[in-house]
């Protein structure tokens, strides 16, 4: 009877010491946990690194001189020009898909002529905001969305003609107020929206002829002021159907 009483007695402590143990083993548990949190916020730091240095190398401009001329059709034809600072020959935007020119950020210079032409969707000329230098002609055509020429602001040298054509909601051009000469001819017309030619205010010198017409709410005597500022007459002045007005005083030159 004795025997059984002390063998009932140590099963108890036995079972005792047992959930002791139990209680080890949920600690143990515990530290297993802390231990993966601890990997994991390693793995979170890691992962924002490589994020940083990726953005950082999309901005580079170092490409360099693109050789001959550029047609680009697609917003991916535009960002295959990412990275360059020139380009030798003629650079022609005809993209009906493009909303900015963003990718060109890089260019400075554009050996020959510039055209941007029938892009539907193009707002603003902003990736431009660093070009300073056009060999050849400028010319802005038929883009239904232009609303501003303000990407253009470092423009202060061009080679050629200047067109302004056919920009529907287009209503001023001070983005090309740093051009103080256009060595060809001037053409700014149908552009539906377009109220003054303030932008036009550094041209002393005009070589070719000057065609201001179609400009339905542009005032007659902004033509008129525009002549006056110039140091010589055009070769040919080609001025109707714009808003018709009375300039008082009347400029010199006022056709």
């Amino acid at each position: 009877m004795r025997y059984l009483l002390l063998t009932a007695l140590a099963t108890a402590l036995v079972c005792g010491g047992c959930g002791g143990d139990s209680g080890g083993g949920g600690s143990s548990d515990s530290d297993s946990d802390s231990d993966s949190d601890s990997d994991s916020d390693s793995d979170s730091d890691t992962d924002t690194d490589t994020d940083t240095d990726t953005d950082t190398d999309s901005d580079t401009c170092d490409l360099g001189a693109y050789a001959g001329d550029v047609e680009v059709n697609t917003p991916a034809q535009i960002a295959d020009l990412a990275g360059y600072t020139s380009i030798s020959g003629e650079l022609l935007v005809l993209c009906p898909l493009c909303t900015d020119l963003d990718d060109l950020i890089c260019l400075t210079s554009v050996g020959s002529g510039l055209y941007v032409l029938s892009n539907g969707s193009l707002a603003n000329l902003d990736g431009l905001s660093a070009l300073t230098e056009i060999g050849g002609d400028l010319s802005i055509a038929s883009n239904d969305a232009l609303t501003d020429l303000d990407g253009l602001s470092a423009l202060t040298e061009m080679g050629g003609s200047l067109y302004i054509s056919s920009n529907d909601i287009l209503t001023n051009l001070d983005g090309l107020n740093g051009i103080t000469s256009v060595v060809g001819e001037m053409y700014v017309d149908y552009n539906g929206a377009l109220t003054n030619l303030d932008g036009l205010s550094a041209i002393t010198e005009l070589g070719g002829s000057l065609h201001v017409y179609d400009n339905d709410v542009l005032p007659d005597c902004e033509v008129c002021e525009l002549l006056d500022q110039l140091a010589s007459s055009p070769s040919w002045i080609d001025v109707y159907d714009n808003l018709d007005d009375s300039c008082t005083p009347v400029p010199d030159n006022c056709p």
